[in-house]
């Protein structure tokens, strides 16, 4: 960053800078040292959000909010404590750019379509029989299922079945806010019918990574969901080979008509994390939240231990020393915002070199309980 040296201080600059606040001027001879920073410093905090609390609010949340009382979802979201002073609602953000939520439907339930200019995804953590309907194809969830709904295309839930059912959202919203390119509109006729076979893009792709012919050309969402057992099955295979030092075996759901992620703005990940693996500490100009979809561990965020098992959610800030550590065999599902980064060039990552490559730890998170 740049510096400010003793001049800047002193009385002919502190005048000058109060006398052109008055005209909506600003002094970038002052402002430039906490605008352009030598690397990044985010806001964002690492926090972790415990199972326990989310699924007792969520199950509160059936008793008062019904779609019947208004209200478009039933949908609790993680807001960062380091962006609270974002206004309104600290942008719901979980990140520097993305939002994440923890939605619950109930048998018979219907959450009416709509759409918007933010691109959302979903990772089913727990129930069954519900479904999505997105451009007129309805889609039935289930666990460990992944599922997209990339900007400006309709879509609704249903649920038909007779258990509840859970899902992590994420959703650009905080980018889409802050560039001012926010649109909503609610579907005419309640929730979309469907005009399409039920699972029509998965039996599509049912061979795995094969295409249809017909998918040659890019689109923009030509399978909608990607099912659980091709991603375990794809994971499985890779532990063939030696673990990613910092990862794991971690794979990345792709948009098959185009080779890059699934969603244009936010990519997903589905790692496995053996038992007894360490990662090696590194940092990159793009965040992440996870979710446990399986297992139990911690990570170490920026020297701070962070404890997490089975339905939690933690989040990595941008620019900040990581690592993982899994006590059983665990599976990570996680979403970032590295399309991002990369569209405006400035993804960086940094191995940690110290101490061959581990933290030192030195605190521990905290987790608020109900």
């Amino acid at each position: 960053m740049a510096e400010k040296n003793e001049f800047f201080k002193s009385k002919i600059v502190r005048d000058f800078t109060k006398d052109i606040e008055q005209y909506h001027l600003g002094p970038l001879w002052d402002a430039i040292p906490d605008l352009m920073h030598r690397q990044p410093t985010p806001q964002a905090e690492a926090y972790l959000w415990k199972w326990k609390t989310l699924y007792k609010k969520l199950m509160e949340a059936t008793e008062i909010f019904t779609p019947e009382r208004g209200g478009e979802r039933r949908a609790i979201y993680f807001q960062n404590p380091g962006l609270t002073y974002r206004k309104p609602w600290g942008w719901a953000s979980t990140t520097q750019t993305l939002y994440a939520a923890v939605q619950l439907i109930l048998p018979g339930e219907v959450a009416p379509s709509h759409r918007h200019s933010q691109s959302a995804l979903r990772f089913i953590s727990q129930g069954k029989g519900a479904y999505t309907i997105v451009q007129g194809e309805r889609i039935f969830m289930e666990e460990g299922d992944y599922l997209i709904t990339p900007k400006g295309l309709w879509h609704g839930h249903g649920h038909p079945g007779d258990e509840p059912m859970i899902w992590m959202d994420c959703l650009d919203i905080p980018t889409i806010y802050s560039i001012g390119g926010t649109f909503f509109d609610p579907y005419p006729d309640g929730i979309e019918q469907p005009k399409v076979p039920d699972n029509y893009s998965s039996q599509r792709y049912e061979g795995g990574m094969v295409r249809p012919i017909s998918d040659r050309e890019p689109k923009i969402a030509p399978l909608g969901s990607y099912k659980w057992k091709q991603t375990e099955a794809a994971i499985q295979g890779l532990k063939r080979f030696d673990p990613d030092p910092y990862d794991g075996y971690a794979v990345e759901y792709i948009n098959p008509s185009t080779g890059k992620q699934a969603n244009p703005t936010i990519s997903a990940w589905m790692q496995l994390l053996p038992k007894g693996f360490h990662s090696k500490a590194h940092r990159h100009t793009h965040s992440t939240i996870y979710h446990v979809y399986k297992g139990s561990g911690y990570s170490i965020i920026n020297g701070v231990r962070f404890d997490w098992e089975s339905g939690d959610f933690f989040v990595v800030p941008n620019w900040a020393w990581h690592e993982h550590v899994a006590e059983k065999d665990s599976y990570l599902f996680s979403a970032n915002d590295l399309p991002i980064m990369e569209r405006f060039d400035v993804e960086r990552e940094e191995a940690y070199e110290e101490n061959n490559g581990f933290q030192q730890v030195t605190d521990e998170f905290q987790p608020v309980f109900v």
